[in-house]
């Protein structure tokens, strides 16, 4: 297919601070949607204008909002970050920091495993960790799992493992990079015990670096203001401190 993805056309693919970005560009922070989002943004935020003083990347793919990172999802956010390397000149070492709440949590531990560029760290909130469980979690969710994986080869359930970042971890196939997972303990949309309490066991079986914070009283992607200001800062001192080294 004729390529549609540039640098002059990425307003349509994805949200960046590129316009605004301090250069030499240090890093890239990813920064993956929930389910069923589909907004797009015309101006930066306050914490893309933070970033991008600091020579950070912020980069916010608009990929199908029940993508669930399956395959073709991977190859799209790739193909961006494959523009800004272009257009930036970067070392294929610039650290990405993979970042994400829910079905974004999800794509910011699914993406880990299966980027080109393995990114050197994944600051996820909530996230959905068990796949095949979160069909049956709640009634909305069959449709969207459908749509995403419905042609793979094999049965529902091997399509499903093969991006649920619990199954994943089982099998070894998590990258040794750190993980920094945030889980609010009132959650009723994606369960703390059947998502994160496990994928964090089973991560730090095969003996990868977990940082486990549980926020009490909140509810789905809720973080506490102090929790909150800990997610958005953990990508900078990653990125800052990779690139001190």
């Amino acid at each position: 297919m004729m390529n549609l993805l540039t640098f002059e056309t990425l307003s349509y693919f994805a949200a960046t601070n590129a316009a605004i970005v301090k250069t030499p560009v240090r890093g890239i922070v990813l920064t993956f949607h929930g389910l069923g989002f589909s907004q797009m943004f015309s101006e930066p935020d306050d914490y893309d204008r933070d970033l991008a003083g600091r020579g950070i990347l912020r980069v916010i793919p608009y990929y199908n909002p029940w993508c669930w990172m399956n395959r073709q999802t991977v190859d799209y956010v790739d193909e961006i970050l494959d523009v800004l390397f272009a257009h930036f000149a970067l070392a294929e070492d610039t650290p990405i920091i993979s970042t994400g709440g829910s079905m974004g949590g999800l794509c910011s531990l699914t993406y880990a495993a299966y980027a080109k560029r393995t990114p050197a760290a994944v600051v996820s909130n909530c996230p959905v960790c068990d796949l095949p469980y979160h069909f049956t979690e709640r009634p909305d969710l069959p449709r969207t799992l459908y749509s995403a994986f419905g042609s793979y080869d094999g049965t529902m359930d091997e399509a499903l493992c093969s991006a649920s970042p619990l199954h994943l971890a089982q099998n070894g196939k998590m990258p040794p990079i750190p993980y920094y997972i945030f889980h609010c303990t009132a959650d009723t949309a994606v369960s703390k015990e059947q998502h994160s309490d496990k994928f964090v066991a089973a991560m730090q079986t095969c003996g990868r670096s977990v940082t486990y914070t549980a926020v009490p009283d909140r509810g789905h992607c809720d973080l506490s203001p102090e929790a909150r200001v800990r997610y958005d800062a953990l990508p900078i001192s990653v990125i800052l401190d990779e690139w001190d080294d």
